[in-house]
């Protein structure tokens, strides 16, 4: 988990398919939905993220891994959260990443998805759920996978947790009509500009931050409030909310 930093750092700057996004329509006024995640349960993402997001109403979503320790001494904060609209998502029980791959040496022994059973990356992943359905009292939810790995033991253990999950982040092929990007170290422009140029044929944004203002992985609290000062001021372009909410709606439309 702390040194989470060295793969997703390898994200930056890319676009992700969203899951399940073959299903995403139009939204009501050709509106673009943009869904800001948060993974890892960190400390900054309650004291910076969370007042910036309610400042404007924004639902979010934040990933919980239940052995973070900002999750077992903060509980209460997090349980806050799910009750002001904000999704807790799942991202495992205990946020396991593939080892052989490249740049995977922070990856310890005991959470090395290679030494695991897909039935024992299921058996953890819904152990999360039960873990959160505690904290929240729901029985929906959405799922990132750890580093979207998807295999154990060289078995996918994705397809299986599908028939739990309202949906899966950043796995299915949607026809480009999604992208998603792990932010870090870039200014508000920064944010703001690959808001406004993506695609036109995209319908969603995923924007999957991790620490905001501190822990790893980290944009500033000027660039993240800069971005939602933007969404706030285009709300006839942008269509902001968890993750849940958008692939709930999506599949009434």
């Amino acid at each position: 988990m702390t040194k989470i930093t060295v793969l997703m750092a390898l994200f930056a700057g890319f676009s992700f398919p969203a899951a399940n996004a073959q299903r995403i329509p139009t939204w009501p006024d050709n509106k673009i939905a943009v869904s800001l995640s948060y993974d890892d349960a960190l400390a900054s993402q309650l004291d910076n993220a969370v007042p910036a997001l309610n400042k404007y109403n924004f639902k979010a979503s934040f990933y919980i891994v239940p052995n973070s320790a900002n999750v077992q001494s903060r509980m209460g904060e997090w349980q806050a959260l799910a009750s002001e609209g904000h999704e807790l998502g799942n991202h495992s029980l205990f946020h396991p990443c593939s080892a052989s791959k490249a740049s995977r040496e922070w990856v310890s022994e005991e959470q090395n998805l290679d030494n695991y059973t897909a039935e024992r990356a299921i058996r953890e992943v819904l152990t999360a759920n039960v873990f959160l359905q505690a904290l929240d009292g729901k029985t929906q939810r959405t799922f990132t996978p750890p580093c979207f790995d998807t295999q154990a033991a060289q078995s996918d253990f994705i397809a299986p947790l599908r028939a739990h999950f309202i949906a899966i982040k950043g796995l299915d092929d949607d026809n480009g009509r999604s992208v998603l990007w792990a932010p870090s170290n870039v200014t508000g422009q920064q944010l703001i500009d690959y808001v406004k140029n993506v695609p036109e044929e995209v319908q969603l944004i995923n924007m999957l931050f991790h620490g905001v203002g501190g822990d790893h992985l980290s944009v500033s609290v000027a660039a993240h409030a800069q971005l939602l000062d933007y969404l706030a001021a285009n709300k006839e372009r942008y269509y902001v909310d968890s993750y849940i909410n958008i692939m709930n709606k999506q599949t009434k439309e």
